[in-house]
């Protein structure tokens, strides 16, 4: 078992282990319970009742919260031409039209969080698959940063606005972060209630019983505040 410190001790004690909060309760609980010295990330932690071996028990899509998570977000972007030209004017960080540039992430270069690419970029991209792959980096047509120059605009937006892709892991677990210990309560509850309202809408056709079966709130190194899942999916969307 490892040892914690009196920080996180201290911040356990004020959660009932036995109690699911409710998702103000829960949102309010983490603020309170951030343990480090640096804006620590709230996290949502989704134990579901889906078999991830199962093709139509897959949950993969992407929600834009409303308040971003707090940091910068930079995106790199795989285009040529007039891809390219509309990632530049659309704000960009770094954009990947040469083989140069290819050559360095297939080095392993990782310094961005989002990877957009275009339609016929995709043949290159995919050589990139073990550098991108485990990072989650890998452009994909699902979470939309698969897109064609018209959208690269709107793609990039998004990205810098909050966009957050969620799956289901081999574990039957989805993990997403909702903002910052440093946002007011409202702030992360709006962020909340549209991740969740995004799960419910990304139900699997071969779903089968309980959705969701467990809910935990964490922030970055602080204990797990258990949420009721009921309440959670009830949530309302504001606006």
């Amino acid at each position: 078992m490892a040892k914690h410190g009196k920080k996180y001790l201290a911040a356990k004690a004020k959660i009932e282990n036995e109690t699911f909060y409710e998702p103000r309760q829960a949102v309010a609980l983490a603020k309170e319970t951030a343990t480090t010295n640096f804006d620590a990330t709230i996290e949502l932690h989704l134990r579901m009742g889906l078999d991830p071996r199962q093709a139509d028990q897959q949950v993969r899509d992407v929600v834009v919260l409303p308040h971003g998570l707090g940091k910068t977000v930079r995106v790199l972007v795989f285009a040529q031409g007039e891809g390219a030209t509309a990632a530049r004017e659309a704000g960009a960080d770094l954009v990947a039209d040469d083989d140069e540039t290819l050559g360095k992430i297939q080095a392993g270069m990782t310094d961005f969080d989002v990877a957009i690419a275009t339609p016929d970029m995709m043949g290159k991209v995919g050589r990139l698959g073990r550098v991108l792959g485990p990072r989650g980096l890998m452009p994909n047509p699902k979470a939309g940063t698969v897109v064609n120059a018209d959208d690269m605009g709107r793609a990039i937006q998004e990205a810098k606005a909050g966009r957050v892709e969620f799956r289901l892991d081999k574990t039957a677990n989805i993990h997403v972060p909702i903002g910052k210990a440093s946002f007011d309560e409202q702030k992360l509850f709006e962020n909340l209630a549209a991740l969740m309202d995004a799960i419910k809408k990304a139900r699997p056709s071969g779903a089968k019983g309980s959705y969701i079966k467990r809910i935990t709130m964490a922030t970055t190194m602080g204990p797990g505040i258990k949420m009721d899942p009921n309440l959670a999916q009830s949530m309302e969307v504001s606006g």
